[in-house]
């Protein structure tokens, strides 16, 4: 059985500095920027801000595949092992297979799935991103 949280809410975004704009603008301040996204400390969890081409390109799906409004839900876990584990209880359960786990160019293991409706979930392991004991996550903090 896999554990029922989510850590990380990733938004494809078609202009992503348009979009940090309208977020700043309701006073949201970024935890962490990347090339290409935008990181958000949300209360035990986080939001990202990321391109729709470079999402699709992450997920292994042509950008047309998403559309507007595309949404990535994200569960960490702390070993590939765990991200495995959970990919293959997700199958056995009737998820889509998009990509299947393996490391990623940001340094970490991820793989994505489809739920029965077409929701796309990312399994991730982010050794820059440890979880606490409880599975939540908490972004670094930039200024130490």
């Amino acid at each position: 059985m896999t554990p029922q949280r989510v850590t990380l809410i990733t938004l494809g975004v078609a202009d992503l500095d348009r979009a940090a704009a309208f977020y700043a603008a309701l006073g949201w301040q970024p935890a962490e920027l990347a090339e290409g996204a935008r990181f958000y400390q949300m209360h035990g969890a986080a939001l990202a801000l990321f391109g729709l081409a470079d999402l699709a390109a992450d997920q292994g799906r042509p950008a047309t595949a998403l559309g507007t409004g595309a949404v990535t839900l994200a569960q960490n876990f702390e070993t590939q092992a765990q991200v495995d584990a959970a990919y293959a209880a997700a199958l056995a359960a009737g998820a889509t297979p998009l990509k299947a786990p393996d490391s990623v160019f940001w340094g970490g293991y991820s793989g994505y799935y489809a739920d029965p409706d077409g929701h796309v979930w990312e399994l991730a392991m982010n050794p820059f991103w440890p979880l606490a004991a409880d599975g939540s996550l908490t972004l670094p903090n930039p200024a130490g």
